[in-house]
């Protein structure tokens, strides 16, 4: 199956889904993307056998983050509003989510590998939320990121914009296994730990695993986001930013 630039692979029976971004070399998580990220979230949660789905992607890069384009004027409360739907599904749901990473992971990405439950990367891997650098800030890792790294690294990462190795990022705990190989790192746990064990207990214990993330992002997110679209959107430095990025030129801030 696939979609939108997402395909997927029923494997093992069809109790675990391998699925792909296929828009190498960015592997940009536009909208239409993440609609079909949606819907294959919608299907898993009725797919009672399945006990976990692998998120990998094609190419030298896993993904350089969301679509710039679609965080400009007049497209960004549509882009933002689908993330974030996307991003309560998953982390509200009851399927077992894991990442396999490898080269870049950036911005909205590395946001969606951090609601994973396991993340696996290789040791060529880099994770960062660079947004600051654009003249935004990444909301939902405003909210989630200090849950898998603590409150110091995850400001770290999103004030200062720089990038972490794999390696860094399995000492601050936001990648739980090196491997040259993560996906078959990934699966390998999956068979060894998900694949004996009751689908119908998975999800519960995934329920019960998530509840104190989940009320976070329920509670907290719609506030960051509105943050987002109604204060920060409205400076003229986030626009400069974001039009400086696509340009290719450095950014000239109002207030620096």
């Amino acid at each position: 199956m696939s979609g939108a630039g997402v395909t997927v692979e029923r494997i093992d029976g069809a109790v675990f889904w391998r699925v792909r971004l296929a828009t190498p070399r960015a592997n940009i998580l536009d909208e239409a993307k993440v609609g079909e990220l949606r819907a294959i979230q919608a299907r898993a949660g009725r797919d009672r056998r399945l006990k976990a789905i692998l998120l990998e992607a094609e190419g030298e890069h896993f993904s350089f983050g969301a679509s710039v384009e679609e965080h400009l004027p007049g497209r960004f409360e549509s882009m933002i509003a689908a993330f974030h739907s996307l991003v309560r599904e998953v982390v509200t749901g009851d399927v077992v989510w894991l990442a396999a990473v490898h080269g870049q992971c950036l911005g909205g990405a590395l946001e969606l590998v951090s609601i994973c439950h396991r993340v696996f990367a290789s040791p060529d891997s880099r994770f960062g939320q660079p947004e600051i650098a654009l003249g935004v800030f990444p909301p939902v890792a405003s909210v989630v990121l200090a849950e898998r790294v603590g409150r110091g690294a995850a400001e770290g990462l999103c004030l200062g914009g720089e990038s972490v190795s794999g390696k860094e990022a399995a000492r601050m705990g936001l990648v739980d296994e090196l491997a040259e190989d993560p996906s078959e790192a990934a699966l390998g746990w999956a068979r060894r730990c998900l694949l004996p064990r009751s689908a119908a207990v998975l999800r519960l214990a995934v329920r019960a695993l998530r509840t104190p993330l989940a009320r976070r992002v329920v509670e907290d997110l719609p506030v960051v986001e509105r943050l987002y679209l109604e204060e920060l959107m409205s400076t003229r430095d986030a626009v400069e930013g974001l039009e400086a990025f696509l340009e290719k030129r450095p950014p000239s801030w109002e207030d620096c």
